[in-house]
C-alpha cells in the first residue's frame, strides 16, 4: 500500500494494550480510538498524544480513512459490530470468541466473503511463547504420536459485569481448545458435554440458558483418533485462575504451569528398564523462550510487559503483556494480511471451526450429554 494503515480501536478497557502497539507497527500510520466512555477515550488520547476519536462504531465506519477495525467490546457485540464493519468495507479484527450461535458464525462468513475484506478472530493462545514452543516440538516429532489433549480455563467471574454472570462457560471455548486444532489442522467433529454444579440464583442474571457454573466436554476430530477433554468454570470452582492446555503424545508430554504463568512440565518417556516394567519417564522443567525475532523490531519489546512513550508523548506508559505475550503477533499477522492482501491465519472459516464446537458443546450439557455434531465451515 503507497500510505501506512488506519486501524479504530473499538473498546478501550482491553483495548488499551492495543493502541500502542498499533502504533508502534511499520504499517500503520495512524489509531483511532472509540468508545462509548468518552472520559476514557479522551483521558487515553491524551496520555498517547493522538487525537481523541469516536463516541461509537457507525462514526469511524463513517471515516474514509478507517481501513480497518478491532472490536474488542463485550460479547454480545461482537457478530452485530463485525457484519457491521465488513459492511462498510473495513477490514476487522475481533476479540474471542467469534459469536455465540451458529447463525451468526454463517452471517459473518457471509458478510466476510460479500465484502471482499479480511476478518480475523484475534485467538491469543496459538500465539502465546507455550503454544509456540508446543508447536516447535511438534514440528520436530519430539511429542510423538499424540493420544490425550487437556484444555481448561478457570476463572472466577464473580463481580463482573451482568452481562458476564451466567455465561455459559462452553461459549468461550477458543482458548483452551484452538491449540490443538492449529497444532493438528483439523476441526471437531462431535462433542459430547455435562454441565457441573448449579449455578446460585445470584450468579444466573445475566439473561443466558444457562444453569452450569462448569461445563467438561469430550471432543472428536475429524482424521485424528486424539481425545480432546476440556473444562470450562466461571463461578464456583474454587481454583486459581489458569488458562491454558496439557498434551501427551507416545514419547513426551507437556503439562501448564500450576498457577498459569511460569515453566512447562516436560514428561519424556524412554520405556521400560530392562527386564521391568512400567515406563522410565524423566520429568523436568522448561523456561518457555520469547520469540521476539518473529517480530519487527518496533513490536518487539510487547512479547513483556514495557514501558511504551511514542511521538509527543510527555510521560511513557506501562504496558502490559497477558495471554503468553501473544499481543503483538495478533497485531503483526493481521496487519500483514492487509498489506499483503492474503487472508490471515484466522480467517473467518477457521474462526467458525474454533468457535463452534463451543457452542455445540453447551447445546449438550443442555440436552444432558447428547453427542452433538459440529457443523463444518467452508
Amino acid at each position: 500500500m503507497s500510505r501506512g494503515l488506519t486501524i479504530a480501536v473499538v473498546g478501550l478497557g482491553f483495548g488499551s494494550d492495543f493502541v500502542p502497539i498499533y502504533l508502534s507497527h511499520p504499517d500503520v500510520a495512524r489509531v483511532v480510538m472509540v468508545d462509548t466512555d468518552s472520559e476514557r477515550r479522551r483521558r487515553l488520547a491524551a496520555s498517547f498524544a493522538i487525537e481523541d476519536g469516536y463516541d461509537d462504531l457507525d462514526q469511524a465506519l463513517e471515516d474514509p480513512d478507517v481501513d480497518a477495525v478491532h472490536v474488542l467490546t463485550p460479547v454480545f457485540l461482537h457478530a452485530p459490530m463485525v457484519v457491521r464493519a465488513l459492511g462498510a468495507g473495513k477490514h476487522v479484527a475481533c476479540a474471542v470468541p467469534m459469536a455465540t450461535t451458529l447463525d451468526d458464525l454463517s452471517m459473518i462468513i457471509e458478510a466476510q466473503r460479500t465484502s471482499g475484506r479480511n476478518y480475523m478472530m484475534m485467538e491469543t493462545t496459538v500465539y502465546a511463547r507455550e503454544y509456540l514452543a508446543v508447536r516447535r516440538m511438534q514440528e520436530a516429532d519430539e511429542l510423538g504420536a499424540l493420544t490425550l489433549y487437556r484444555g481448561y480455563h478457570v476463572q472466577n467471574l464473580d463481580g463482573y459485569p451482568r452481562y458476564w454472570q451466567g455465561y455459559p462457560p462452553m461459549h468461550y471455548l477458543t482458548h483452551a481448545l484452538s491449540p490443538l486444532l492449529a497444532l493438528l489442522d483439523t476441526t471437531v467433529a462431535t462433542v459430547t458435554t455435562h454441565g457441573a454444579g448449579r449455578l446460585t440464583p445470584d450468579r444466573a442474571v445475566g439473561g443466558f440458558d444457562n444453569p452450569f457454573p462448569a461445563e467438561v466436554g469430550l471432543f472428536r476430530l475429524h482424521d485424528s483418533d486424539v481425545l480432546a477433554d476440556i473444562t470450562m468454570a466461571f463461578s464456583q470452582t474454587a481454583r486459581a485462575y489458569v488458562e491454558g492446555f496439557s498434551l501427551y503424545g507416545q514419547r513426551r508430554g507437556i503439562e501448564w504451569p500450576i498457577d498459569n504463568e511460569g515453566p512447562l512440565t516436560v514428561f519424556d518417556m524412554s520405556g521400560p528398564p530392562a527386564g521391568g516394567r512400567g515406563n522410565q519417564v524423566t520429568t523436568s522443567s522448561l523456561e518457555v523462550p520469547d520469540r521476539p525475532e518473529l517480530l519487527p523490531e518496533p513490536l518487539r519489546p510487547f512479547v513483556r510487559p514495557t514501558r511504551f512513550r511514542h511521538g509527543a508523548m510527555t510521560e511513557p506508559v506501562d504496558v502490559g503483556a497477558h495471554h503468553g505475550g501473544s499481543h503483538p503477533f495478533l497485531v503483526h499477522e493481521f496487519v500483514s494480511s492487509i498489506v499483503e492482501q492474503r487472508l490471515p491465519a484466522i480467517d473467518a472459516v477457521r474462526s467458525a471451526a474454533w468457535t463452534a464446537p463451543g457452542i455445540c458443546a453447551h447445546a449438550s450439557a443442555l440436552a444432558g450429554g447428547r453427542e452433538v455434531e459440529v457443523p463444518a465451515f467452508g
